[in-house]
């Protein structure tokens, strides 16, 4: 049975669903109304530890330290929001929770958006802020002893296609990946994108129609970076995929394991039963989400020992 906070986080998330379609022509508001996917009952989760602003080369970013967090083990945190919102503010919570899970600095970036600044700018800051994140820490320069990548939905994307960018550059890559909710494919070949069209209560299968023109306009959907799922992964570090059931991105995750796997690489996939796009973000909450989360540190903690 639904608990009754499983059941509010589905009614908010349709009625931002809802209330999106009425912002097409009004990204500023849109993008405020993004800001508040998380804040269930209008209220923000709770940020642990602290938060300081900084400047990568212009780039606006925000270190996130829970209590406990080593400050030489980094994740560098790449936010959703559909390449075209997402902000440091809306995303700290998150970002706080991470840290006190993995016990790591947690560095998130304000990455380029779209449409004024469409795809290779938002990777390449991407990559950009890992290159500098493994060099300064929260209290200023040094090296980290280890670095991962984690980010959420078109974050997630983000953060595979920052690896096969830092591979294709012959750059040091992460030592993990986490995805949450991962985009990995543009062009669309998921079957879960139309089955799941009415259980998905904030991304109508649609948005594959929409999207692409705003991110990528001519440029190829098949390109690996992207559309992950049809890079080479091919010594690909350990690498945590979690989705939820209800998600029309289910088989984008399902597939991106799988061909990390195919490839040779190290890939888990946990599918959380009953669970909307990136659900995590309602911890402490939804208990699912909790538990996703204490896994995810789990799974950071291992790849940084």
């Amino acid at each position: 049975m639904t608990d009754q906070v499983t059941e509010a986080v589905f009614a908010h998330l349709r009625g931002i669903a809802k209330k999106s379609l009425t912002l097409l022509n009004d990204l500023p508001a849109r993008r405020k109304l993004i800001d508040r996917y998380f804040q269930l009952d209008g209220e923000a989760p709770p940020v642990l530890g602290q938060a300081h602003r900084i400047s990568i080369n212009g780039m606006a970013a925000e270190w996130v330290t829970a209590p406990g967090a080593k400050p030489d083990k980094r994740v560098l945190y790449i936010h959703g929001g559909s390449w075209v919102s997402g902000s440091l503010e809306g995303y700290r919570s998150l970002a706080s929770q991470i840290s006190a899970a993995a016990k790591a600095a947690v560095l998130v970036i304000d990455y380029r958006l779209a449409p004024e600044n469409p795809f290779p700018a938002g990777l390449n800051d991407c990559v950009a802020a890992f290159a500098w994140m493994r060099e300064n820490g929260p209290q200023g320069p040094g090296a980290a002893a280890k670095a991962a990548i984690c980010g959420d939905s078109a974050g997630g994307n983000l953060t595979l296609a920052c690896w096969l960018a830092l591979k294709q550059q012959g750059k040091p890559g992460p030592d993990a990946l986490v995805a949450f909710s991962p985009a990995t494919d543009f062009t669309g070949q998921s079957e879960s994108l139309k089955s799941h069209a009415g259980r998905d209560p904030i991304i109508h299968h649609m948005v594959y129609e929409v999207i692409p023109q705003i991110y990528l306009g001519e440029h190829e959907r098949r390109d690996p970076l992207a559309s992950p799922v049809f890079g080479d992964w091919q010594g690909a570090p350990p690498t945590l995929i979690q989705v939820g059931s209800e998600e029309v991105l289910l088989d984008d995750a399902r597939r991106m394991a799988g061909k990390i796997m195919l490839d040779g690489g190290d890939a888990e996939l946990q599918v959380y039963d009953g669970m909307p796009h990136v659900f995590q973000g309602f911890a402490p909450k939804l208990g699912s989400a909790a538990e996703a989360l204490h896994s995810a540190g789990q799974f950071l903690r291992q790849a940084f020992t």
